[in-house]
Formats: C-alpha cells, sequence, structure tokens
C-alpha cells in the first residue's frame, strides 16, 4: 500500500467520521440508540474538524518539517482572521479563544493558555495531517503537531493531538492496532491524564473481549453487548458532571477505544465511535482517520466516500472548495 493510498484513506475516513458523528454530538448513546438505532449513513457535511484538517495539511504543504508555532498563528493573522466578521461561527471553545488572542496581539504559547481551554479536543481532531506527513515516525509526527498545538492549546489539549498524530504516523507505517494506540502513548508523558484514560479503555475492552465472545456478540455494535461495552468506556473515562463534551482526553480515549473494538476496520471503527456519543463527531473523525491510514483508501467504504464533498468553508472560508482527496495527494507529494 503506498503511502497516497493510506493519505487518502486517512482524511478520507476523518471527513467520513465527522460527517456521520455530527447528528449525534453531544447525545448520550441510550438516544443515539433510540433516534438511529446503529448510526450507519452520513445524513449530512462534516463540521468544523474537517475543514480545521485541511488547513493544517495546508500549513505542512507550506512549511514542511520546518513548521514553526509562528508560521501557525501568521497563517491564522493572514488566512482565517481577515474573513472572520465576529464570532468564528461552528468552532470550538479553543478556537474561538485563540482568535481573540490573536486579535489582542499576543503570540503563541500565551494564544494558547490565555482562554483557558487548552484542553479542549480542538487539535486532536486535526492532528491526522501531521502524522500523514511523517509516515513511520510518531515523535516527528507530535513533535509537528505540538507547533500547532502551542498557538491554540495547551497541557492536554496538546497531548491530545501528540497522541492521535503519532498513532495515525504509526499506522501510515502499516502498524498493527495494538502497536498503533502504543505508539500514541509512546508520545506522550504516561502519567498525564491523556495517558492513563488511553490506558484505562485499552484496559476495559481487554476485560470485556473474552465476555463479549464468549456471549456470542459479533462485534461491538452488537446489541446488548455494544452497549454494555459503551458504558464500561463512559464509566473508565467520562466527565459525566462537566457540560461541555470536547475534553481531549476523553474524546482521544474513547476514539482509541472505538479503533481497538473495531479491530482497525474503518466501518466498524467510525460507527462504534459515533454510537459513543458525547463530542460524536470528533471521535468518529479521530478513528476514521486512525483506522483510513491503516486500511486505505480502499478501506473506507464506498457509500461513505462517494457522499464526501468539497467543504462548505462554513467554520474557515479560507478552505471552501478544497476536498480531502487533493488535500491528501498534496501531502503525499511532499514526502
Amino acid at each position: 500500500m503506498t503511502p497516497r493510498d493510506r493519505a487518502r484513506g486517512c482524511l478520507l475516513g476523518l471527513a467520513a467520521g465527522d460527517a456521520l458523528g455530527a447528528p449525534a454530538e453531544n447525545l448520550t448513546p441510550s438516544e443515539i440508540r433510540r433516534r438511529w438505532g446503529r448510526l450507519t449513513e452520513i445524513e449530512g457535511g462534516g463540521t468544523d474538524d474537517t475543514e480545521y484538517a485541511i488547513f493544517a495539511a495546508s500549513l505542512l504543504v507550506r512549511h514542511g518539517h520546518a513548521l514553526t508555532s509562528a508560521d501557525v498563528a501568521a497563517a491564522y493573522r493572514e488566512l482565517i482572521l481577515p474573513r472572520i466578521a465576529g464570532p468564528m461561527r461552528g468552532a470550538g471553545f479553543s478556537e474561538l479563544g485563540t482568535v481573540e488572542a490573536l486579535r489582542r496581539g499576543l503570540e503563541p504559547p500565551l494564544t494558547g493558555l490565555v482562554h483557558a481551554h487548552g484542553w479542549s479536543d480542538g487539535l486532536a481532531m486535526r492532528a491526522a495531517p501531521y502524522g500523514i506527513f511523517c509516515p513511520g515516525d510518531p515523535a516527528e509526527a507530535a513533535r509537528l503537531v505540538e507547533q500547532d498545538g502551542l498557538v491554540s492549546a495547551a497541557g492536554e489539549g496538546i497531548l491530545g493531538g501528540r497522541a492521535v498524530a503519532g498513532a495515525v504516523a504509526a499506522a501510515m507505517g502499516g502498524a498493527a492496532p495494538d502497536e498503533v494506540v502504543a505508539a500514541a502513548l509512546a508520545v506522550i508523558p504516561p502519567d498525564s491524564w491523556t495517558a492513563r484514560n488511553i490506558v484505562r479503555v485499552r484496559d476495559v475492552l481487554g476485560r470485556l473481549s473474552a465476555t463479549a465472545a464468549g456471549a456470542g456478540a459479533a462485534g461491538p455494535d452488537a446489541g446488548a453487548g455494544g452497549a454494555a461495552i459503551g458504558e464500561a468506556l463512559h464509566e473508565a473515562v467520562v466527565v459525566r458532571h462537566y457540560p461541555w463534551t470536547d475534553v481531549a482526553p476523553e474524546a482521544v480515549a474513547l476514539a482509541f477505544a472505538a479503533f481497538l473494538a473495531g479491530g482497525g476496520d474503518v466501518e466498524a471503527s467510525v460507527t462504534f465511535g459515533v454510537s459513543l456519543g458525547r463530542d460524536a463527531d470528533t471521535i468518529g473523525a479521530i478513528a476514521g482517520a486512525v483506522a483510513g491510514a491503516g486500511r486505505g483508501e480502499s478501506g473506507v467504504p464506498r457509500r461513505w466516500a462517494g457522499g464526501i464533498g468539497p467543504v462548505t468553508g462554513k467554520c474557515l472560508p479560507v478552505v471552501a472548495g478544497r476536498h480531502v482527496l487533493d488535500v491528501a495527494d498534496e501531502l503525499a507529494e511532499r514526502l
């Protein structure tokens, strides 16, 4: 499988997971089951997850391995801020805070610290291009994504981005699912909130897999068995008392759980990921990106791939009209 094929699979998987999870965002698993049973078909377009991933890819095409946080901040000022009148539509807390910080004349890392939302999954949702750009080199992917993260994130928000970039880089190198998750853990501190959550979900799946197999469950979405796995994962990592769902250590861990539960298969990983609710579009996007990097373009269901069109720029006007496949090709040409 070529790097181009894996890159296309990665960004198609990201866009498909984003779009599939969008209508389930902020819902509980029980409400998702009540509405759809199992959410398997894309109903509309994606969210800021896909648009920000395209923007991140453009930074790599322009700067390559020399990318710095100053370059990222300059791109925001040149390409994002002039096209925004008032608050950004559809953006997450960390990005909204970053735009205001940049408007005030601040520079990274203060731009990622001053808004106090550095823990959000805004970096994790757009980290995949950095992994694509560093096939087989999780450490370099993590280093690069941190340069992006210093502009809009801090602490666990940056660690979530590092974990996703490292996982995608490992998958781009052909690593097996358990090796992919191990690569993610290798690029973040073992005593971090993000690492502890990833280990927790991995342990939950390990404990429940034998039970599910003994009960004859067909997979993570198999009726009551799948619901029980989802509830156990929520119990392990979800911050139930917190009113917002875009907590990076939570979303990243649930996305990796979906990837492992799906055995690296794109459809199984994404459908299980969005069934977990919470920040479902980001969970689906991350699971789809990691699985897509491992399985390549042909691993993304044709009915999903056919439904992915150019983004509209509803959050980032600068990327309007771009298609993830063209972006993947541009990244592959720079490898």
